[in-house]
């Protein structure tokens, strides 16, 4: 039942008028996101519609007029935030403050929750009848659950990427939760039609050699704690007998951090560098050796078998060893419910046990059985039907864009 502090006099119909919507992305994967998420707004809303809010290029180039450069917010880290808390903090006051101004039918914050999430709340308290949509869950699965709880007083409806996370909210108490689906579902057509043989041609590949892709990470942090334990479990694997063929997908951002890590290397891996052959790389893969992360639902959606290891700096590993609750940090194994990909964090992550596990996947063994197994059940788990995880997430938000905060 809509409240008398919910209610909203309208005089005309948002038809007749078109729809403002408030959008607000904290980091660049945000800014994706929301750009698609424009995209299928478009394509379905009845009438102009005009938004304003923060966001990227991507959300620009969809009609999006950001009130200041994402940059000025899309910072990781404690110390990069610490550093630059003023300066978010004013950003975040801006942003509220314009939300007030444009009186808009509804916002939706997009992930980054360090800066949203109080941007949403304060919203709340001045604009109580505005409907706000959070597009992607925190990882209140995994840690600080309360936060669950929390977000009911200031979030309407939460668009889910992960499977399993609308029944971890109403499990903690969290606000309404519908799965729409992980971007990567909306590629896995294109993926299951790539052809890895170009790559392979191009690169010369030993037909003879088993092809490794090793992924150390995006961030600056984790390249400079697994490229060393990396490069000795291939070291570990050459004096084993492996005669291997190694291809390491890199960024531009941590490129030099690589490079400079490859030093140590026994040998040099040949660097790939485009998006696409990342993905031809996945699929010729006979293993990959992974840092958690998002590519590891990469890596499960182009059946790649994969090792994965991490390491943190040793006080945030005693701090995090309190507070996850989750069964694995590996996403592949969350949406599967079952620990299928071999993990090894902190002092597990050594080179013996990150070869010995890769070794395993290299013959044709039960292990290498049992991961094709998993890697077959992943995209049932994350698919969504035949409407994109766009279309999905636009037809809610058009909900409650359209009928407020209570849409039924």
């Amino acid at each position: 039942m809509t409240t008398p502090a919910a209610a909203k006099t309208v005089t005309i119909s948002t038809a007749e008028r078109g729809l403002s919507v408030f959008i607000v992305a904290g980091e660049h994967s945000g800014d994706a996101l929301g750009a698609k998420l424009m995209a299928a707004l478009g394509e379905r809303a009845r009438g102009r519609i005009r938004y304003l809010g923060v966001g990227g290029e991507l959300m620009r180039a969809q009609g999006l007029v950001s009130q200041f450069p994402l940059s000025d917010i899309a910072v990781m880290g404690p110390a990069a935030i610490l550093a630059r808390l003023p300066r978010l903090v004013a950003r975040g006051y801006r942003t509220v403050a314009a939300a007030i101004s444009a009186e808009p039918d509804i916002v939706v914050i997009i992930d980054a929750p360090e800066f949203t999430h109080p941007v949403a709340r304060r919203i709340r308290r001045r604009r109580p009848h505005i409907p706000i949509v959070d597009f992607v869950s925190p990882s209140v699965w995994a840690w600080r659950p309360g936060r669950a709880r929390r977000m009911r007083g200031y979030v309407d409806h939460l668009l889910a990427l992960l499977p399993f996370e609308p029944e971890a909210h109403a499990r903690l108490g969290g606000p309404p939760c519908t799965y729409v689906g992980h971007p990567l579902v909306e590629r896995a057509a294109w993926l299951a039609a790539l052809d890895p043989a170009p790559l392979a041609e191009r690169l010369a590949l030993d037909p003879a050699g088993d092809v490794l892709v090793v992924l150390p990470g995006s961030r600056s942090s984790e390249v400079r704690r697994l490229m060393g334990v990396f490069g000795q479990t291939i070291a570990e694997l050459r004096a084993r007998g492996r005669q291997l063929e190694v291809l390491l997908p890199v960024v531009d951002s941590v490129r030099g951090l690589v490079e400079e890590g490859l030093a140590g290397w026994p040998m040099a891996p040949q660097l790939i560098t485009d998006e696409a052959d990342k993905f031809r790389a996945f699929k010729l893969a006979r293993a990959t050796l992974a840092a958690s992360g998002t590519v590891t639902l990469e890596l499960a959606l182009a059946g790649s078998p994969m090792v994965v290891g991490y390491k943190v700096e040793r006080a945030a590993a005693v701090v995090l060893r309190r507070m996850i609750h989750a069964q694995s940090i590996v996403l592949a194994n969350l949406v599967l419910g079952d620990n299928a990909f071999p993990e090894f964090i902190q002092d597990a992550c050594t080179a013996p046990n990150l070869a010995s596990a890769i070794e395993a996947l290299l013959d044709d063994t039960p292990a290498r059985a049992a991961q094709l197994a998993a890697l077959a059940r992943i995209p049932e788990r994350l698919a969504t039907g035949a409407v994109s995880p766009s279309a999905l997430a636009a037809e809610i938000v058009l909900r409650y864009a359209e009928r407020g905060r209570d849409p039924a």
